[in-house]
């Protein structure tokens, strides 16, 4: 029963995982809508009052029959031009459901498996595994080799690669000292950059201020015109930033007056670029983490105690380099520490499992050789995350008694096979190893 509570899947845990996964869709459709909504009002509009003016015209004798025919072919231009705008934003919503019926179809099949020994879970969480590098290469400007592995695995409607390239090509044009195209995509989303507070078109228009500052005295006059039209009406908004950029009129680009000089310095475009990234991502209600460093965090939580980071661990590494690779313990300098460091990590930590490796015959070990987090990959990228919390211990024998040779096993299993190797009373045999010890060198181990 307890080996089935632990492969169950719990479904709810898995979709927190992969909310982003359905939720973009929708948030693309609304911005979809939204960016064809108004123009659509704008061109039939247009159209309604011409053709009522015209028609008007017409009856009353005040327009003539070539006006009248140029007109009519104004709004057949105007009219073609709406088609082809629906066209474009009819195409780009049945892509969009295409993406999300995808996605349903792949969480529907999550839904379908009860524990994790299901032989379909492995191809599942495969492919989610595979989502989950497409959105960090996707987030990190690798864009080919993300669209490659998608394609090899057949998922481009599980994953949200044009979203990612429009956001790596406007980072990348920050980056390259360009502020066009990220202004261009903050006047197409004005209205909800204004919504959340953001300050990132004020930050490029500052930009823009600086650069000419930075071209010299002829573009002076420039840059303060260009101040009053886009930076003061920021005035109360932004105090402090409007004062810094007034005072730099009278500083030039080599200064080394702060905060002029850091206005100046070229590593404002790589803040530029994560302001653009932040709001970009808030936009679509996506998170700034990438979805392999939570679903790695969590792991790593999982699995992490406090012995994994205990101060002996740099000597217990050193040990197993030392070893060779069979699971067993031989160095018996470590002894008391692995037993201290046992009984302290159960004792102090109530919520916390511990620190027990299980070996292929059953045994428990404190080395580090099998474990995840202390291995040296792991260990240091771990060390940040939070303990594992278990609110009941299972595999684990009843009545753990610690041997000195930092190994564990059941009480009753002890004085079994004492029983059966014809041990004198008041004395166990190591399972694995043979060694014989005193009841009296026996530690009792809490789990709790």
């Amino acid at each position: 029963m307890a080996n089935y509570e632990a492969a169950r899947i719990n479904h709810d845990n898995h979709l927190l995982l992969d909310q982003p996964c359905l939720r973009l869709p929708y948030e693309l459709l609304r911005q979809n809508f939204r960016s064809f909504h108004v123009p659509f009002d704008k061109s039939s509009n247009a159209v309604k009052d011409l053709l009522k003016e015209t028609a008007n015209g017409s009856l009353n004798g005040k327009t003539s029959p070539q006006d009248v025919v140029k007109n009519l072919d104004q709004m057949l231009a105007k009219m073609r031009g709406l088609k082809r705008k629906l066209t474009t934003a009819a195409e780009e919503e049945d892509r969009i459901y295409r993406q999300l019926n995808a996605r349903i179809a792949h969480l529907r099949e999550l839904a379908s498996l009860d524990t994790v020994d299901d032989v379909k879970y492995e191809g599942w969480s495969r492919q989610r595994l595979d989502r989950l590098l497409v959105d960090y290469m996707l987030r990190h400007g690798y864009d080919s080799s993300a669209i490659a592995l998608a394609d090899e695995r057949q998922m481009k409607d599980l994953v949200d690669i044009e979203t990612f390239v429009t956001m790596s090509k406007i980072r990348k044009s920050l980056q390259g000292g360009e502020v066009q195209e990220a202004l261009a995509w903050c006047n197409e989303n004005k209205k909800e950059l204004r919504r959340m507070q953001s300050s990132l078109e004020f930050m490029l228009r500052c930009q823009q201020y600086i650069d000419m500052m930075r071209s010299g005295p002829q573009a002076k006059m420039l840059a303060i015109n260009h101040a009053r039209k886009y930076i003061y009406p920021y005035a109360d908004t932004h105090p402090e930033e409007v004062r810094n950029m007034a005072g730099l009129l009278a500083y030039m680009p080599d200064t080394d007056i702060e905060p002029y000089a850091s206005l100046y310095s070229p590593s404002r475009w790589e803040k530029l670029a994560v302001t653009f990234v932040e709001a970009y991502l808030k936009l679509l209600n996506l998170p700034m983490t990438p979805l392999l460093h939570v679903a790695l965090s969590s792991g790593l939580s999982a699995l992490k105690t406090p012995a994994c980071h205990s101060n002996r661990q740099t000597q217990v590494q050193a040990r197993d380099k030392d070893q060779p690779a069979n699971g067993t313990v031989t160095s018996t300098s470590t002894t008391s520490s692995s037993s201290s460091s046992a009984s302290s990590s159960t004792s102090a930590q109530p919520n916390q499992a511990h620190h027990t490796h299980y070996h292929p015959h059953g045994t428990a070990s404190l080395t580090t050789r099998v474990c995840p987090i202390c291995s040296t990959e792991l260990n240091a990228l771990a060390r940040h995350v939070r303990y594992a919390h278990h609110s009941k211990s299972r595999l684990l024998e009843q009545n753990l008694m610690l041997l000195p040779n930092g190994r564990l096993y059941g009480k009753e299993r002890l004085e079994e096979y004492a029983a059966k190797s014809g041990l004198a009373p008041g004395k166990v045999k190591d399972l694995v190893t043979g060694e014989v010890y005193s009841t009296d060198e026996l530690r009792k181990v809490f789990v709790t």
